[in-house]
């Protein structure tokens, strides 16, 4: 394995700019001038992306920021020793020690397990020590390289990562014996903070007289906890940024959560916590199942609202399939039978009184299509109870499941449509998430997720959806769906729908005011009919909307100004042409996240006029998903790609507008600020 620091690689006492945002592009602009990045930019972005989502200043002058980028071509280091230091968030002041921790994408095993010695050997004080008091750049060479083994003397590991730990000191005990804790740690990268906060907990846990043993799941892999440990521990830490993996083998113990950064900063408080935990009769506990407790573990540094963001788009994601393989299927009966397919109910009556032996009049076509249609509308039919079923999954994991979809299934009988679907699955899942947090005798857990939370979780949730909530959900949505039906009577209402949809689905590209949008026009497919194409305009033109962004990007950054964006940008942007043609929105995505103030906007623009172009057009689909894949479902086929080639043409000359004139001179200064330390 080849060097992972080189002395090209380290700044001494130098002036790398007065902010944590240029210490981070001029270190990752040594890394690419070494050869090991093929963009400091793009390896600069990822690093600051990972810097927003949480500092990572840690105590004791340290700051390690990281990232897996596409653009390293090598795993590396960089380091920087400031004077002045430089704030990255800690608590106790600015890092006068910064690495850079530059890992591909693709990393292998021994390169993730490289960089991981060096995050732990931050938490050793002769490391530290060593590097303030080293005089040129070939002694901090040689002493990083001793830590991470690439030195002729490795540096043993600090500690054993499943073996418990013992010292003796001021002990912390349950039943008058030492507590024995058991730990989780990882972080989103699983680099770094991963096992800076196992060698932590252990530390502490040691020094507090505790049996503490930690299982730091990292990116290279992790070695699970021996069950026995598990078993007899009578408490859990999970400091965590992300889901913990086979947390199922921890149901039923005290825990404590927080974010990964706690478990550094505050390890000795988390191991008092636990044993606390371990004492009190009351304290939260791991769910009998695994989607709780994931779900907490790795959201305990989000706030409410993004929490409940996230619930709500896990059961969209699962209802998704409903809607394509269903709306699909609906589109093909259609084409098959002809668009009076479901005149009067006509597809059942056909498919119950005649076979493949005893075709009806209209013949094999007819026949066929009805069955496609039946079959289609039926999967349509499980839309909101998927939403409700999904939205509570995502809560409390699988005993949410059946109350969510029978709460789901309510709202459809009480015509409380999506809407009654979201709050019934909400209900759901945080009925089924707190019977599932009770402490209950061990004969009883056994059924608590297959009969005592079904049951119970049922009963509340729909009995306050059929008592009290699902006859003015369902006055609203018959309120909202007259209102839009009134608005594309008049061709000012028309233009106005279509505009208000192609912003919705720009706006945020997938997330959840995109998803509104979408599920506001699935859901009114199966109201449709002969009589009422409403929703087969609005499918149309939020369908149509969707597809500009990825379109637009891959225009721009292929087409028209090449010049304007990065080379990964521009190989996003060969990918977005499919993306984009298949109506899959996200494909936008990497363009937004490096250049929102400007993406968004150009997205917004094309969007809104695709829609209203869509409305005045009077195209319809009855085809819920698939772009131009799917133009049989599309009528007419002219009005939606010319809207559909408008949009995207005004989305991309207003993205190249936008980037050549408007916040020019902030990215000049950028890349002066990348260019020096090259220089230097």
């Amino acid at each position: 394995m080849s060097e992972t620091i080189t002395p090209r690689l380290v700044s001494l006492d130098e002036p790398l700019g007065g902010d944590k945002r240029a210490v981070i592009q001029a270190l990752a602009a040594r890394v690419a001038a070494e050869g090991r990045a093929t963009d400091a930019a793009v390896l600069a972005a990822d690093a600051w992306a990972r810097e927003e989502k949480d500092e990572t200043g840690l105590p004791g002058g340290i700051a390690i920021p990281h990232a897996k980028s596409p653009a390293v071509t090598q795993a590396s280091l960089a380091f920087a020793r400031l004077d002045p230091p430089v704030e990255f968030g800690a608590p106790d002041g600015g890092a006068d020690l910064v690495f850079l921790i530059a890992a591909p994408d693709t990393a292998a095993e021994e390169h993730l397990a490289v960089l991981s010695k060096l995050a732990r050997s931050l938490m050793r004080e002769e490391f530290t020590s060593g590097l303030r008091a080293a005089t040129t750049d070939e002694e901090v060479v040689a002493i990083v390289r001793d830590a991470i083994g690439e030195g002729a003397a490795p540096a043993p590991e600090p500690v054993d990562d499943v073996k418990p730990q013992r010292a003796t000191g001021t002990e912390l005990t349950v039943d008058g014996r030492p507590a024995r804790i058991v730990a989780v740690t990882s972080c989103a990268t699983g680099i770094a903070h991963t096992f800076m906060a196992a060698d932590a907990l252990t530390a502490a846990g040691a020094a507090a007289g505790v049996d503490l043993a930690v299982e730091p799941q990292g990116s290279s892999g992790y070695q699970a906890l021996p069950i026995e440990i598990i078993e007899q521990a009578d408490a859990v830490i999970f400091a965590t940024d992300v889901d913990v993996r086979e947390v199922q083998r921890f149901a039923g113990k005290p825990v404590i959560r927080s974010g990964v950064k706690r478990g550094i900063e505050q390890p000795a408080q988390m191991v008092a916590e636990a044993v606390a935990a371990a004492n009190d009769p009351g304290a939260a506990r791991v769910a009998a199942v695994g989607g709780a407790a994931t779900a907490t573990a790795s959201t305990a540094n989000l706030s409410w609202g993004a929490r409940i963001q996230r619930i709500l788009l896990t059961g969209v994601s699962y209802m998704i399939p409903f809607v394509a393989g269903g709306g699909l299927l609906i589109a093909l009966g259609f084409l098959l039978g002809g668009v009076d397919v479901n005149a009067d109910d006509k597809a059942f009556e056909i498919i119950i009184d005649n076979a493949l032996w005893s075709l009806p009049a209209g013949g094999l076509g007819e026949y066929l299509g009805s069955v496609a249609f039946v079959i289609g509308a039926t999967s349509m039919g499980f839309l909101v109870a998927a939403l409700a079923g999904y939205i509570a999954f995502a809560i409390a994991d699988r005993p949410g499941i059946a109350p969510g979809f029978v709460a789901g299934a309510i709202a459809v009988t009480m015509n409380a449509g999506f809407i009654g679907g979201i709050l019934g699955g909400l209900l759901a899942g945080f009925i089924a998430w707190w019977l599932g947090s009770r402490t209950v005798p061990r004969w009883l857990r056994g059924l608590m997720p297959v009969v005592i939370i079904p049951l119970l979780g049922s009963i509340v949730a729909s009995g306050l959806m059929i008592l009290f909530l699902g006859r003015p959900i369902a006055a609203l949505m018959t309120a909202l769906t007259d209102g839009l039906t009134a608005l594309t009577a008049s061709s000012a209402g028309v233009v106005a729908v279509g505009v208000i949809l192609g912003l919705m689905m720009c706006f945020d590209l997938g997330g959840p005011v995109n998803k509104v949008a979408y599920v506001f026009a699935t859901t009114g497919l199966a109201a449709a009919s002969s009589t009422n194409t409403a929703p087969y305009l609005i499918m149309a033109a939020v369908m149509c909307a969707g597809m500009v962004p990825p379109l637009a990007m891959a225009l721009a950054s292929t087409v028209l100004a090449r010049g304007l964006f990065t080379p990964v940008e521009r190989e996003n942007g060969k990918a977005a042409w499919l993306l984009g043609a298949a109506f899959i929105s996200e494909g936008a995505i990497p363009f937004a996240a490096a250049d929102p103030l400007r993406v968004i906007p150009a997205s917004m623009l094309g969007g809104a006029v695709t829609g209203a172009l869509s409305m005045v057009f009077g195209v319809t689909s009855f085809a819920p998903h698939g772009g131009i894949f799917v133009l049989f479902a599309i009528s007419p086929v002219w009005g939606f790609l010319v809207a559909l080639v408008a949009g995207t043409v005004v989305s991309a000359l207003a993205i190249v507008v936008l980037k050549k004139y408007v916040g020019r001179k902030e990215l000049e200064q950028a890349e002066a600020a990348f260019a020096a330390p090259v220089a230097a």
